[in-house]
C-alpha cells in the first residue's frame, strides 16, 4: 500500500491517519474499507459528521439528481432554490415542532466558524468583550474558537496570547464545588477580577472533554444563571446535535431553550460542510455584511441538508439512536467492564466513552485504540490525556454490525490488558 505521496507532500499536522495507517477507498453505511479490501466498523464517523452513514443512498440520489439538473453549486449568500426549500424544511420540521423561533446565519461552512459567529454576535449585542466557557470544553481551531478551549495541546498552536475567555471548572471536576455558585460569585465579588461576560458558552455533552455527560438540572441551572444575570445562553450542538443524544438538539432533554445554538458536522447530511448559527429574532443587530465569507451557505450541502432531515424523520432516527444507545450501554455493562473493575462507562444516546483514566491511563488507552484498529474497528481517544476510548458509530449502523464492532472493541481491551498482566 502506497503512502510515499503523503508522506513526502503532507503536512506534519495531519493527525487521524497516524491513528489509522491504511489508505481508504469506499464506504457504506458503518463500514469502510481501504484499498485493499480490508473491512473496518466506522465507530468514529467522521467525529460525528456522518450521523446518516457513508453514502446514505437516499441522501446521495437527492445529490445526483440536483448535480444533474445543473443546480447552483455556488452563490455567495445569494437568494437560491436550494436555500429556499432548505429554511422551509428545517423550519417546518426542525424548529417550530419544537416551539422555536430562530433566526438562521450561514456562516463559513465549519463549526469553528459557527462559534466564531456567536461569539462575535453576542459580544456585539451586549457589549462585553468576556465570555464563559467550561474546563474540558472543545470549541474550534481558528483563534476566538480556540480562546474557548482548554485542551493544552491545541492553544499552544495558536502563537499568541487567548483572551476575553474566563474558564469555569466543570461540574464532574470537583464534586464538592458547586460550579454555578462558583460562576455567581465571580460576577458578584468585586475582587473577582473578572469581568461580566456576554455569553456562556457549553456543550451540553464535552465529547472532546471525554463524553462528559451533563445533567438535566445543571443544564436547567446554567440557563436560570443566564437569565438572572443577563448573559446569553450559547449551546454548541457541532458534534452532539443531530440526533446523537436521542433528540435533534441535545438540548431538548433538559427542556431549555438557548439564546444561540450553533450546529455543524452532520447538519451537512452527508459529510459536507455545512454551518449554521441559530439565534433569537431580538439577537440580530448584524449590519448587511458585517460577518461573511466566499463558501458560507454551501448549495450542495443544503440539498444534503435538507435531505438528512427528511431521512431522519422519515427512518425515526431519534427513536434508532435511543435503541441502539441502549444496546450499546447494555453490552458494555456486561461485556467490557467486567474485564476490570477500574473501567468506567460513560455515554448517552450512540456518543460513548470507555475511560481508562484508572487503569493506565492514555497509554492503556492508546493500546486500546491500536488493536481495535488491528482488530478492524475505527475508533479515536479523547479527554484528559487522551484516556478515554470515544465509540461513535453512525446512528444508521445495523444492529448486528454494531454488536460486532462492540465485541471487537472488548477483544481490543481485553488483549491489552492481558499483555499488561
Amino acid at each position: 500500500m502506497d503512502m510515499q505521496v503523503f508522506e513526502r507532500y503532507e503536512s506534519n499536522v495531519r493527525s487521524y491517519c497516524r491513528s489509522f495507517p491504511t489508505v481508504f477507498a469506499r464506504a457504506k453505511n458503518a463500514e469502510i474499507f481501504d484499498e485493499e479490501g480490508r473491512r473496518y466498523i466506522d465507530f468514529f464517523c467522521g467525529a460525528g459528521a456522518l450521523n446518516y452513514g457513508h453514502n446514505n443512498d437516499e441522501i446521495k440520489q437527492k445529490l445526483i439528481d440536483y448535480l444533474a439538473g445543473d443546480g447552483i453549486l455556488h452563490s455567495l449568500d445569494m437568494y437560491t432554490v436550494a436555500k429556499r426549500e432548505f429554511l422551509e424544511t428545517f423550519e417546518e420540521k426542525v424548529l417550530r415542532p419544537r416551539g422555536l423561533d430562530y433566526k438562521i446565519q450561514f456562516p463559513g461552512p465549519t463549526g469553528t466558524n459557527g462559534v466564531e459567529a456567536a461569539v462575535k454576535l453576542a459580544r456585539k449585542v451586549k457589549g462585553r468583550s468576556n465570555v464563559f466557557a467550561l474546563m474540558g470544553a472543545f470549541h474550534g481551531m481558528t483563534l476566538g474558537a480556540l480562546a474557548l478551549t482548554t485542551d493544552k495541546s491545541s492553544r499552544g498552536g495558536a502563537g499568541v496570547t487567548l483572551g476575553d475567555v474566563t474558564h469555569i471548572p466543570a461540574p464532574y471536576m470537583f464534586p464538592a464545588l458547586d460550579t454555578i455558585e462558583y460562576a455567581q460569585r465571580m460576577l458578584d465579588d468585586d475582587h473577582s477580577g473578572v469581568e461580566k461576560p456576554a455569553a456562556f458558552i457549553i456543550e451540553t455533552v464535552q465529547a472532546e472533554g471525554g463524553i462528559q455527560v451533563f445533567s438535566v438540572d445543571f443544564l436547567k441551572r446554567v440557563r436560570d444563571f443566564c437569565d438572572r444575570n443577563d448573559i446569553l445562553l450559547i449551546v454548541d450542538d457541532v458534534q452532539v446535535g443531530c440526533a446523537r443524544t436521542g433528540t435533534f438538539f441535545s438540548f431538548e432533554r433538559a427542556g431549555i431553550v438557548p439564546d444561540m445554538v450553533i450546529l455543524s458536522k452532520s447538519i451537512g447530511g452527508y459529510g459536507l460542510p455545512f454551518a449554521l448559527t441559530l439565534f433569537k429574532p431580538e439577537l440580530d443587530v448584524w449590519a448587511p455584511g458585517e460577518h461573511n465569507g466566499t463558501f458560507r451557505g454551501n448549495q450542495l450541502a443544503m440539498v444534503a441538508a435538507k435531505a438528512g432531515i427528511e431521512y431522519m424523520l422519515d427512518h425515526k432516527v431519534e427513536e434508532q439512536c435511543r435503541q441502539k444507545g441502549a444496546l450499546a450501554a447494555g453490552y458494555i455493562e456486561e461485556n467490557i467492564l467486567p474485564l476490570d473493575g477500574k473501567l468506567r462507562f460513560r455515554g448517552i444516546g450512540l456518543a460513548i466513552g470507555i475511560d481508562f483514566a484508572d487503569l493506565g491511563g492514555g497509554d492503556t488507552c492508546l493500546a486500546v485504540m491500536r488493536q481495535c484498529f488491528a482488530n478492524g474497528v475505527i475508533a479515536e481517544r479523547v479527554g484528559r490525556n487522551n484516556e478515554v476510548l470515544k465509540l461513535m458509530p453512525p446512528l444508521t449502523i445495523e444492529e448486528d454490525v454494531l454488536l460486532e464492532g462492540l465485541g471487537k472493541v472488548r477483544d481490543a481491551v481485553a488483549a491489552v490488558l492481558k499483555r499488561q498482566s
